[in-house]
């Protein structure tokens, strides 16, 4: 199903499970990911939560046209879907990308947010994180996607993946490469990234309750990444899962929802 933002562009969204529960679940997806994403997540929350899923304009199924987005123009359209489906407040699961707009989201409508759940996230950018960052935006202004996706894909993915992958990379691959074929599109969302600021202070004003669930080899944001954020927000609880790196959507499904369910 779409909506259509208040720039009058269709952002495409899902609902899910149990349509008369009290609580909804937002479920917010990394830079290069879609809906799909959360297929090993999402049926651990269908009976007890409703659970909505959303591409964000330049994802996936929504539309790839306009202008550059910001954090906050990303959370202005999470808040758009929310008053389309009329749901007055949300628990937010964001992962890597999706965490920055959940992140943006708490600090403009806290009134709207109960918990906010922030899966390999982070505040600040350092040298290390930089130069990955300008590996990929060259990867795919040469090669596309495809280039891109065989540069991320050892920053993003743990080495005990690689050894004993759960889906095999060559279909990973392919069903990543069909939904990102229009590398403007990707080019806008990694903008967002590329411009945001330090957010360690902003991030000190959020006071909802606050999960922050990281890998511990995780590549790209190494552990203290995600210890930053856990500092910087007052109260919240910080969980480290072994082995796992940065897409924990896709290879520590399990133990993150164990981690989720407890904390929700």
């Amino acid at each position: 199903m779409h909506f259509l933002t208040t720039d009058k562009l269709k952002l495409y969204y899902e609902v899910h499970g149990n349509l008369e529960a009290p609580q909804t679940l937002l479920f917010l997806n990394g830079v290069s990911q879609s809906t799909l994403a959360w297929g090993l997540m999402k049926p651990a929350y269908e009976k007890e939560y409703r659970v909505v899923l959303c591409d964000f304009i330049f994802q996936g199924q929504s539309d790839k046209e306009g202008e550059y987005r910001d954090f906050d123009q990303h959370a202005n359209d999470v808040l758009g879907l929310l008053n389309h489906l009329g749901i007055e407040r949300i628990n937010i699961i964001g992962i890597s990308y999706g965490s920055l707009v959940a992140q943006h989201f708490a600090l403009l409508y806290p009134d709207r947010l109960d918990k906010l759940i922030l899966l390999s996230t982070f505040a600040h950018k350092t040298p290390y994180f930089e130069a990955i960052e300008l590996a990929w935006e060259r990867a795919l202004a040469i090669g596309g996607y495809s280039l891109m996706l065989d540069v991320m894909l050892p920053t993003v993915l743990s080495e005990e993946y690689f050894a004993n992958p759960l889906i095999p990379l060559f279909a990973l691959k392919s069903s990543r490469e069909g939904i990102n074929s229009e590398v403007g599109a990707l080019q806008k969302l990694m903008k967002a990234t590329r411009l945001r600021g330090d957010y360690r202070q902003k991030l000190q004003e959020i006071h909802n309750p606050s999960l922050i669930i990281h890998g511990e080899k995780d590549a790209l944001l190494p552990v203290h990444m995600g210890h930053a954020v856990a500092d910087s927000i007052h109260g919240s609880q910080f969980e480290l899962i072994p082995k796992a790196g940065h897409t924990l959507n896709l290879e520590a499904a399990e133990q993150t929802n164990a981690i989720i369910l407890s904390f929700l």
